[in-house]
């Protein structure tokens, strides 16, 4: 009895296994071995198109647009929240190469929430921001700082508009007093107001107006220059 010959098929080599096991087009969900798991489109075996991922550890998710293994497009990322077993929305708006960029809105909280332009994952450009006290500012953010031309309301009823730097007011800025019935107009550095004028502005509906009001003030014949200092600091 022969016996059998030996079989002159190939196994297929490494390089073309490596290219019959990459994924391209949808998919079902993929787990990796931390147990990560993403359910959409791919490319070359990487996240590209519109899928969902789940961190495992986090329990974070993101559902929205992909490009070659990055969030890249319009997505939304979202919490889990332990105790209600649900997610929670924390930025939905555009993307790139995996960073908050472009357009969208971010919640800190329920009460404090972001929404404007960003660049690599921090507020930039135009914006507007609701703090959790109730305070509302509008205007422009550098490096994820109020920085350049914007306006703030307080919840107790006054208001500020002009420049900001770093985070504070500074330059020229309008700056009004709802209890006193009062507004000022002048020069601000790291906050307080340095020199500028101080004029009555609504003071009959004023809570708390100063007992007298503020005199007019006139320029001389020769019209020269007048700089009203502020010996009072503003608050």
């Amino acid at each position: 009895m022969s016996s059998p010959k030996p079989s002159t098929k190939k196994a297929p080599s490494k390089a073309l296994l490596d290219k019959m096991s990459q994924k391209c087009g949808l998919r079902n969900t993929v787990y990796t071995p931390d147990g990560n798991k993403y359910t959409g489109e791919w490319l070359d075996n990487q996240k590209h198109g519109t899928g969902t991922q789940v961190w495992k550890d986090s329990g974070s998710m993101y559902n929205g647009e992909w490009k070659y293994g990055k969030c890249d497009g319009f997505g939304t990322f979202s919490v889990l929240l332990p105790d209600a077993k649900e997610y929670a929305t924390k930025y939905c708006g555009e993307w790139q190469n995996g960073k908050k960029h472009g357009y969208g809105t971010y919640y800190y909280s329920c009460s404090e929430v972001y929404e404007g332009e960003w660049i690599e994952d921090q507020r930039c450009g135009w914006g507007v921001m609701h703090y959790e006290n109730g305070d509302i500012y509008e205007g422009e953010w550098v490096e994820d700082t109020n920085h350049g031309q914007g306006s703030i309301s307080y919840v107790n009823g006054n208001w500020y508009e002009g420049t900001w730097r770093d985070g504070k007011r500074n330059g020229e800025g309008k700056f009004y007093y709802s209890d006193k019935g009062q507004i000022y107009e002048g020069l601000w550095e790291d906050g307080e107001a340095k020199c500028g004028t101080l004029t009555d502005f609504g003071r009959d509906e004023a809570a708390t107006p100063p007992e007298y009001p503020i005199p007019q003030v006139h320029l001389n014949i020769f019209n020269m220059p007048v700089c009203l200092v502020m010996f009072q600091q503003l608050k």
